[in-house]
């Protein structure tokens, strides 16, 4: 029963953001409890603090899916902040390497890509983003940019990696290559 509700929930997701999810069947039917922890990251991982900071952690987890994919799961994370209500044409510049002109999400962006590189600017950066959001805004910009690269690494060490694809902002497309 357990197998099949989390099936099911997979596919709807799948069909929802037009997202390949076999890599997720493929971990539901080797485990139930390893498909449910699976379906338990985003809850885990999805720290939102407050409202008014989902621009900045928008940025910060497309950072972090970027430095990790450039294909489905970037698309993914592009789609569910756009369906949030997050700019696309802030999400692209971004992608384009124009986070400075994307406000918010160009500093959660930066943030990110940062931290990731273990850049001295990371602290200076925390603390604009704890003045403007506060000490849970800065966790979930933390959360967001640790994250972004789980999904992608994982898809890629059970087989399931893809190639750079274009990447669609709303109706608009860029082709982004992973760096």
């Amino acid at each position: 029963m357990i197998r099949w509700f989390l099936q099911r929930a997979t596919r709807a997701f799948g069909r929802k953001y037009q997202y390949d999810v076999s890599y997720m069947l493929d971990v539901i039917d080797v485990s139930r409890s390893a498909g449910a922890r699976l379906a338990l990251y985003p809850a885990v991982i999805g720290y939102r603090g407050l409202k008014n900071a989902d621009e900045v952690i928008a940025g910060a987890l497309l950072a972090s899916t970027l430095d990790g994919d450039c294909g489905p799961c970037t698309q993914l994370v592009i789609d569910m902040w756009i369906d949030a209500g997050v700019s696309s044409e802030k999400l692209r510049s971004c992608a384009d390497g124009y986070s400075e002109l994307a406000g918010d999400v160009g500093l959660g962006y930066r943030f990110a890509v940062s931290a990731i590189a273990g850049d001295l600017e990371t602290d200076r950066m925390a603390q604009e983003i704890t003045k403007k959001f506060g000490r849970k805004g800065l966790v979930a910009v933390a959360y967001a940019s640790a994250s972004g690269r789980f999904y992608p690494v994982f898809k890629k060490s059970l087989g399931h990696g893809a190639t750079c694809s274009r990447l669609r902002f709303g109706e608009q497309e860029e082709l982004v290559l992973n760096e």
